[in-house]
């Protein structure tokens, strides 16, 4: 039952992640090629698959609106009824108000020029000021349902209408009777803008302008292999492609296109979960190396969908080889080569020229498998980086020459592409770093850098406890070759057991390793002895988190004596006190037991070595005895009970052990002195 609640979320995981990365790819039907103008043609022949058009292209199409509209008159309305109102009004002020003042000669010529100025057409400044700045010679003037053309230089103001009047005045009229008529009271706009009118008709030129320039036939030959794509194949080449792109819409062919995106997706994803099902068993069950495996997958394609459909960047920028070699850093070569295979194979559905593409992604996994074989120093992430940046452009040359079979094809520009994703790479030194952080991983560079005695907590160590130190290092001798045999992490356990006992730095003149010849238990009582040994544990586990050491270096500690008891001290308090209550909390450490295979070698090590001190004859028979008594008790106190450890891989321990303390112990021959 408790298998089946973690299939479900394990399998959710690749499930989202498909369906994410299905409604990221472009949803149009891909057009199957690319293409350059003045580049040669990398396919084979090429003909029209059916009748389409020869688009023109946007720069074209809206160069010849452009032109269009330049010949473009827009519409006015003219106000017929304003010549007649304001004539009347004229005529009834002068009968009312200015008989008296001014002669019917005044009025006459008023009226005569008002026809005048008003059949020409009074236009408010500012549509008139547009006029002029768009350079329009003419306007088409619309009285009733018909439109006349007039230009532009015939049109009146207000203000120039009654300059008109008084720069005309007759030498007959007194200029300054004129004025006072007040002839600005019967001068207004009789000529408006038609925006309805100017808008339909503007439309209906814009769309006289055809958007093609000729026709393809069905079966029509257009390009074949190596030919150079001059301007005309490229405009016939982006029309079929434009073409190829609006059959695919609507609504009903996207979701097939979705549906098909989805299959693949999730069919590439299921091999890789079935991969881990079948062969990566610790990973498949591990929620967070789940999440982590998905979201490299994820970030890598959706990344690719990104450069792709938006044109940010060359594609070849992207450094997918960090993936694979992130995966290996943490975890091993056969799962970040096939990560990597998942990866560029998804990829490959969006990029033009996949077959290209997923030669040069393969070579780079391959290279990355390769190179990082035995991965034990950062400088090695360097190096890989600079192989995979070789590999990219030995292959990409190799495949021009072979395709084009000449040097003049080569586009030089790919060096460049290449050189950026070699810098990207180098970045996988901070990248391994970050993850260690986010996911609480940890890399064998790490642990080889920790197990460095030079380090500032080793170094106290060994100044501090040097009898600690030398136990922690014969114990790491002992550990590391034992789980080398079992196929467990040697490099884990060896760093675990250089710091396995760092808490004896808290009172190291307590632990017999560190003596001379004063033993301050013999002032103390065994309990409180008892809780002075168990307290190294969480000292040693509160200055493993002040240093910052990871979980699983810091799980050593917690666990290299498990829920064991200090029997010296246990025993000798029975032995005192036989008929007395006994409260085994205070003999007993805090644990947990071990729970993996390393901590479990680390905790026989440490007992076996410790015990081997004591044996007064280092014979073949002493050792054998010590290691099957000690290994025995651990598992009949229950000790190794989580431990994933088969009882093979136990024996295979204890004959590890056994033969490196024979070699440890090993009779020396003395030389002899020089007889003089």
């Amino acid at each position: 039952m408790g298998k089946k609640n973690i299939d479900i979320p394990m399998a959710a995981y690749f499930v989202v992640a498909a369906l994410l990365i299905a409604y990221f790819f472009p949803r149009e039907g891909k057009f199957r090629y690319q293409f350059y103008e003045g580049k040669p043609w990398r396919y084979g022949l090429l003909t029209a698959p059916s009748d389409f058009p020869i688009y023109k292209t946007d720069q074209e199409v809206e160069s010849e609106r452009d032109s269009v509209l330049r010949t473009f008159e827009p519409y006015y309305r003219l106000n017929t009824e304003v010549i007649t109102n304001e004539v009347e009004r004229l005529r009834n002020n002068y009968n009312q108000k200015l008989r008296g003042k001014v002669s019917s000669a005044y009025m006459q010529y008023v009226e005569k020029s008002l026809h005048e100025l008003y059949g020409n057409g009074i236009i408010a400044t500012q549509d008139l000021d547009q006029l002029r700045k768009e350079e329009r010679q003419r306007i088409n003037v619309r009285e009733n349902a018909v439109a006349q053309p007039r230009y532009v230089s015939d049109l009146f103001t207000v203000r120039t209408a009654y300059e008109f009047i008084i720069n005309n005045c007759p030498a007959s009229l007194d200029r300054a009777k004129l004025q006072s008529c007040d002839i600005n009271d019967y001068l207004i706009e009789n000529v408006t803008y038609d925006a309805d009118m100017s808008e339909k008709v503007k439309n209906t030129l814009l769309q006289s302008v055809p958007i093609a320039s000729g026709m393809v036939q069905a079966g029509e030959r257009i390009v074949d292999r190596g030919e150079i794509i001059d301007n005309h194949t490229y405009n016939v080449l982006r029309s079929l492609k434009i073409v190829h792109e609006q059959k695919s819409g609507g609504s009903q062919t996207q979701g097939i296109i979705l549906a098909g995106q989805f299959v693949l997706v999730f069919g590439l994803m299921f091999c890789f979960w079935t991969y881990l099902w079948s062969f990566r068993l610790k990973i498949f069950y591990n929620r967070r190396n789940n999440l982590f495996m998905v979201l490299c997958i994820f970030v890598c394609c959706v990344l690719t969908e990104l450069c792709v459909s938006m044109g940010l960047f060359n594609v070849y920028i992207i450094p997918y080889a960090i993936v694979p070699i992130v995966v290996r850093t943490f975890f091993d070569s056969r799962t970040a080569l096939f990560i990597h295979l998942i990866i560029v194979l998804i990829c490959s559905l969006m990029v033009p020229f996949p077959h290209e593409f997923l030669l040069l992604q393969i070579v780079a996994g391959m290279v990355v498998t390769f190179s990082l074989k035995e991965l034990s120093e950062r400088s090695q992430l360097i190096r890989s980086a600079f192989f995979i940046f070789m590999a990219y452009v030995i292959s990409y040359l190799s495949l021009v020459l072979f395709q084009e079979a000449s040097l003049q094809k080569i586009n030089w520009l790919m060096m460049l592409y290449f050189g950026i994703n070699f810098i990207l790479l180098m970045f996988t030194y901070v990248l391994v770093y970050m993850l260690e952080k986010t996911f609480g991983y940890v890399s064998s560079i790490t642990l080889v850098e920790l197990s460095n005695i030079n380090r500032p907590l080793l170094k106290k160590l060994s100044e501090t406890c040097p009898g600690t130190f030398q136990h922690s290092l014969q114990v790491s001798i002992l550990a590391s070759e034992a789980a080398a045999k079992i196929g467990a992490d040697a490099q884990l356990v060896r760093t675990g057991a250089l710091y396995h006992d760092i808490g004896k730095m808290w009172n190291p003149i307590f632990f017999t390793e560190n003596q001379t010849n004063i033993n301050p238990h013999s002032q103390l009582s065994f309990d409180q002895s008892a809780q002075i040994i168990i307290g190294h544990v969480t000292e040693g586990m509160k200055m493993a988190e002040k240093e910052g050491l990871p979980k699983a270096v810091t799980n050593f500690i917690r666990t290299h004596h498990g829920r064991g008891k200090t029997k010296y001290f246990y025993n000798s308090y029975r032995n005192k006190y036989p008929d007395q209550p006994i409260d085994d909390q205070l003999f007993t450490y805090p644990g947990p037991n071990p729970f993996t295979k390393e901590t479990a070698i680390l905790m026989m090590a440490d007992s076996v070595e410790a015990a081997s001190r004591s044996l007064k004859e280092h014979t073949e028979e002493n050792i054998v005895g010590l290691v099957n008594r000690i290994i025995d008790s651990q598992i009949a106190d229950g000790l190794m009970r989580n431990a994933p450890l088969t009882f093979k891989d136990i024996e295979e321990v204890k004959a590890v052990f056994i033969e490196k303390l024979k070699t440890m112990y090993h009779t020396r021959i003395s030389y002899p002195d020089l007889k003089k």
